[in-house]
């Protein structure tokens, strides 16, 4: 459901949210700022090494206002709507637009297999391409790249050396590096981040290298 009634016996948009918390950006290229994050309920996909399966299901409903205000509270110019996949709900869209209408640097997490292309493009896309390890590769929407702007990021979570080649083969052959910045990422805890390094300089890759600050400062912790 996207529609509520208000108080006022209209119509308002509702989003189902898991969590609005304050923390610092641990990913893509907004890493370290104070960011307030949105994350809502729900995931088409079961990725193996997902770390945010608590919002699968659940969470509250909440009207777009009470969301904008509970952003508004934390006084943070930057805003990160996650999940889960938020764009399961088709409220996301008017989330995104109305943050960033409020002078918001908003971004998006998402995993690449719903479109993009209604997205507001004030937004940055953070966009998952799905590797073998994730066990979700064939739920990856290809025609989701036409619609990537400079300031957007793709981001490759790797596991093992096969999901790295996976991983470079699409880097070089769609040169995506062309279209935006990518990102790549070890899985925490199973792929060695020095080894991850070690290949991408060995192959002299135009990406960029990431780890997830938040879970080096305060471990996989909800709400951080």
């Amino acid at each position: 459901m996207n529609e509520v009634s208000a108080a006022d016996g209209t119509r308002a948009v509702a989003l189902r949210i898991t969590e609005i918390f304050h923390s610092i950006q641990g990913e893509a290229d907004a890493v370290g700022w104070p960011t307030v994050f949105v994350r809502l309920t729900g995931c088409p996909l079961r990725c193996g090494w997902c770390d945010t399966s608590y919002s699968f299901t659940g969470g509250e409903k909440h009207t777009l206002d009470e969301v904008l205000v509970a952003v508004a509270s934390f006084q943070t110019r930057h805003v990160c709507v996650t999940g889960g996949e938020p764009l399961a709900q088709k409220a996301c869209l008017a989330l995104l637009t109305a943050l960033c209408d409020r002078g918001h640097e908003v971004s998006l997490e998402t995993s690449g297999a719903l479109d993009v292309s209604a997205v507001d493009p004030r937004v940055r896309k953070v966009m998952d391409l799905k590797c073998p390890g994730s066990g979700e590769v064939a739920r990856n929407r290809w025609d989701n790249l036409a619609h990537l702007l400079p300031h957007d990021q793709v981001k490759f979570v790797i596991a093992d050396r096969a999901d790295y080649e996976w991983a470079r083969a699409q880097t070089r052959d769609r040169s995506l590096h062309a279209l935006c910045q990518v990102l790549y990422s070890p899985v925490a805890d199973t792929l060695a981040p020095a080894t991850l390094a070690d290949w991408i300089l060995a192959d002299r890759l135009p990406v960029r290298f990431q780890l997830q600050l938040h879970k080096l400062l305060w471990g996989n912790v909800a709400g951080r």
